[in-house]
């Protein structure tokens, strides 16, 4: 069931994607040679403790995970577990975290290169981001989940890199996934009509050769099959009649 979210909730959600916002911004910062995941997850749950929130992932699904962020580092596309393994020079990171605020939770992700990355997986990072604005641009009242995924999967697949298909983005606002599923693929027109107060968390999910996927043996991180980078970007978008309003941007 998909449910529409009220003027006032969307303003809550505002100003948790701003909080969530200003950590990520922090969580990047904090991303450099010689950190590790176990660095950025106490960082993480600091600051939203300090603001009064509280971390969307930990302890979520089963087993419950066990960190208040992801933290993926290259071939790991997300869900992956933040460890005590410092990052090294060419390393790419996906952090993504999500938090609950007066009632409403909001979830967002980045990917940051440490060091010297390589000009593959610069060009990875930049496809990536670039993916989540024209996914972001059909986000409109009228169009369909159809519509952003296919915008998505044609522009990735004209840089000759995939879209992982077996993950998608989500509904969120009152649950931290919800209906609709917002794939990173598809037929234009097709999936769930967009109306004024559906929220909904757009995610590409960007990698080389092949968009074959597998579970690691932790029961959690997400493993690209071809062993290649990967990289994932992620907002929390609210669909207007003025056009999509990002709502995990710093105020």
């Amino acid at each position: 069931m998909i449910t529409k979210k009220s003027p006032k909730d969307i303003e809550k959600l505002a100003r948790a994607g701003a909080l969530l916002a200003t950590i990520l911004d922090g969580l990047v910062k904090r991303a450099i040679v010689g950190a590790t995941g176990k660095d950025l997850d106490a960082y993480a749950l600091h600051e939203m403790e300090l603001a009064g929130a509280k971390p969307a992932f930990l302890g979520y699904g089963q087993p419950p995970f066990p960190g208040s962020i992801c933290v993926s580092v290259n071939a790991e596309v997300v869900h992956g577990l933040p460890r005590d393994i410092p990052f090294i020079t060419g390393d790419i990171v996906g952090i993504d975290a999500g938090l609950w605020l007066d009632g409403v939770v909001v979830d967002s992700a980045r990917t940051v290169g440490i060091g010297t990355i390589s000009k593959e997986n610069e060009h990875l990072m930049s496809v990536t981001k670039r993916a989540l604005e024209i996914g972001i641009q059909q986000a409109q009242v009228g169009n369909t989940t159809g519509d952003i995924g296919h915008a998505i999967q044609e522009y990735v697949e004209s840089e000759e890199l995939e879209v992982v298909r077996a993950l998608v983005g989500h509904g969120v606002g009152y649950d931290l996934h919800e209906e609709p599923q917002v794939p990173n693929f598809g037929k234009a027109g097709s999936g769930t009509r967009l109306v004024e107060g559906i929220v909904i968390a757009i995610e590409p999910m960007v990698t080389f050769v092949s968009p074959e996927i597998m579970t690691a043996s932790d029961g959690w991180s997400i493993v690209a099959l071809s062993g290649k980078p990967s990289a994932h970007e992620e907002h929390t978008i609210a669909i207007t009649k003025n056009g999509p309003r990002i709502l995990t941007v710093a105020a």
